[in-house]
């Protein structure tokens, strides 16, 4: 029986593209339909957009029922999401939906809240190339990609990252100034699954390089909603299976 379309919402601040002439022209529609597009042009995808200004971020209660994976970028502006919607992200992940969190979005509300730790990291903006190693090829998320992939300019991020020991390790970033970086790692919090990947800096055209939205692609998939939410909402006292004395 096949499976019901993925349903993903993109999320992004959407700031730097209307600020910075040089971000605009990369993306000029932003880094969010850049990825929806993609995934709209796959099969299996169904797919939203939601921007910082929308009314509630665009994540309102009834757009999160919908959703079974959340990509979300944010990058200037982690302070401007409301503490509200934040909790509303961690509460439907935990009761299953999937969130793929990218590049920046590692200072996130939501990301933060739900891996408990600073998210923090070094980082330099040099115009690098960077190699992201494959450590799991025979994961879900690595589906098409080989041993590597190779981007000939990205902002390095660098250890340590202040995170909790993934559940596993899918990429492992080397920089051409010498530094590492755990740059695809996946978590289950509640019943959801989370993915943080590395690349997306806003000056450089990540969200036009194959290998990459082929990972988000995957990751998509893999962390899509896999319960029902309805499904949560038992009450806490329940009739008993057996009879009690």
């Amino acid at each position: 029986m096949a499976l019901s379309p993925v349903r993903v919402t993109v999320w992004n601040e959407f700031r730097h593209e209307r600020e910075n002439k040089e971000v605009a022209r990369i993306y000029p529609d932003g880094m969010h339909v850049a990825i929806a597009r993609y995934l709209e042009a796959v099969d299996g995808f169904t797919t939203r957009t939601a921007t910082l200004d929308q009314p509630e971020h665009g994540l309102t209660k009834q757009v999160l029922a919908q959703t079974d994976t959340l990509v979300w970028w944010g990058h200037i502006a982690h302070d401007s999401v409301s503490d509200a919607v934040a909790e509303r992200v961690q509460q439907a992940v935990l009761a299953g939906m999937g969130l793929i969190v990218l590049h920046s979005g590692h200072g996130s509300k939501p990301f933060k809240r739900l891996l408990g730790t600073n998210c923090s990291l070094r980082w330099r903006e040099a115009n690098e190339r960077e190699r992201l190693w494959n450590l799991a090829p025979g994961h879900e998320i690595t589906r098409g990609i080989g041993d590597y992939i190779e981007l000939p300019a990205a902002e390095m991020y660098g250890e340590r990252f202040d995170i909790p020991e993934p559940d596993k390790l899918i990429f492992l970033s080397w920089f051409q100034g010498g530094e590492v970086f755990r740059s695809g790692c996946v978590w289950e919090r509640g019943n959801g699954r989370i993915f943080y990947f590395k690349p997306g800096h806003e000056t450089y055209p990540v969200f036009a390089h194959q290998d990459v939205l082929r990972v988000i692609a995957n990751a998509a998939r893999w962390a899509r909603r896999k319960i029902d939410r309805h499904t949560l909402d038992h009450p806490n006292i329940r009739k008993p299976l057996e009879k009690i004395g």
